[in-house]
Parts: C-alpha cells; sequence; structure tokens
C-alpha cells in the first residue's frame, strides 16, 4: 500500500476531533503521487460529504475549469483540504479540527513532494502566511522552502462574489506561467533562497 493510500485510510476511520461525529465519508484528497502541483483547499461541502471526494460541488466544478485555464489537467493535479470532513452547516474549519488534521496534509505533501502548493481560501493560506490577507496577496507566488506556494482565492468566493471571478480566473492564468517558471528553475537545477520555513517543516502546526 503506498503512502498516500494509507493517509486515506487513516482518514477515513480518523476520530480525532468533533467533525468525525457529524461527517457521512471523510474525503482524503485524490491526485497521483507524481503531481506537479497541490491544491489545498479548505473543507469538504455537501456533495464532498456525501461522495467522499474534493471539490465535487459547483465550486469544484468552477475549480476543473481554472485547472485547465492553467494549462493542466485535473487528473494531474492533488487536490485536499486543511479539514478532511466537512464542518457542520459549512461552516469555517476550527483550530483545533485544522490541527487535528494537520498530520495527514504534511504526510501527503511529502510524499507527493511537489513543485507548485496553491492554496485556495485563508484557511489553507493561513499555513503558510498566518498574519496575510488574501486580498493582498492573492496570486504572487513565493518561494518557501524547496517549494512556490501561491496563495489564491477559493473558487467558492466568485460563486458568493461575482465581483471576484474576473481576479480569480486571471490568478490562474498566470499559474500555468508560475508552474513553467519553477519547472525551468527545476530543470536547471536552480536552488532558489527560501524566503520562510513554512510551518509543517518546523513541525510547527498552525
Amino acid at each position: 500500500m503506498s503512502v498516500l493510500s494509507e493517509v486515506a485510510a487513516e482518514v477515513r476511520v480518523c476520530t480525532l476531533c468533533e467533525l468525525s461525529v457529524s461527517r457521512t465519508n471523510a474525503v482524503p484528497g485524490t491526485g497521483p503521487e507524481t503531481a506537479e502541483v497541490f491544491f489545498i483547499g479548505e473543507g469538504p461541502g455537501w456533495h464532498e460529504d456525501q461522495q467522499g471526494l474534493p471539490f465535487v460541488g459547483a465550486s469544484g466544478k468552477f475549480l476543473t475549469e481554472l485547472i485547465e485555464t492553467a494549462g493542466l489537467r485535473r487528473e494531474d493535479v492533488f487536490i485536499t483540504n486543511v479539514v478532511k470532513c466537512r464542518p457542520p452547516g459549512n461552516r469555517d474549519p476550527l483550530p483545533d479540527e485544522m490541527e487535528a488534521c494537520a498530520p495527514y496534509l504534511n504526510r501527503q505533501i511529502e510524499t507527493v513532494d511537489p513543485l507548485v502548493v496553491v492554496t485556495l481560501g485563508r484557511f489553507s493560506m493561513s499555513r503558510y502566511f498566518p498574519s496575510e490577507r488574501i486580498s493582498r496577496i492573492h496570486g504572487q507566488p513565493r518561494v518557501i522552502g524547496r517549494r512556490t506556494v501561491v496563495p489564491m482565492y477559493h473558487p467558492a468566493a466568485a460563486l458568493h462574489q461575482g465581483s471576484l471571478r474576473g481576479a480569480i480566473v486571471e490568478d490562474f492564468v498566470q499559474l500555468g506561467k508560475i508552474i513553467a517558471k519553477a519547472r525551468a528553475e527545476r530543470e536547471r537545477g536552480d536552488q532558489p533562497t527560501p524566503e520562510a520555513t513554512p510551518a509543517h517543516e518546523q513541525m510547527k502546526l498552525f
């Protein structure tokens, strides 16, 4: 069994926080172990809770379109969330819930070892940029450790606030260029100077 399969199996029976009580299905995440790009959302919604898969509702459909806008295919990227079970009523995930799930996310990132990490929404952004505002830094890549991290608005933001749609689409157009640059640097063997050390590499969770 692969590490990703092991993590998924553990997530499906996890009882580390109260979200396990109300879930229908846990949602470990999907994607290949060789994915260059790793998307981190916030938490499963109703459709995800029913199917056990990430981003399968309306925001998931929009995410698929955005991924294609960046020149990628959904089946080639890894997609997961900071919490693996649906918060009741789709409320925001709580700090203790994110902390309980963090070791699973850490293992997924370490196993996939992506070139680029894309955070979707402010809760996944806080993993890398705890003191920032998403409205200020969305779409701006930063080198953190060995990876390029790109904070993005959550796709659902465009569904709730239509004025953000243009900015979100443009960020994903630029994401394709960011990925191409990161690939070129890797192929040249460049070692960019890290700007900071991410929380999970410090073993300090959230």
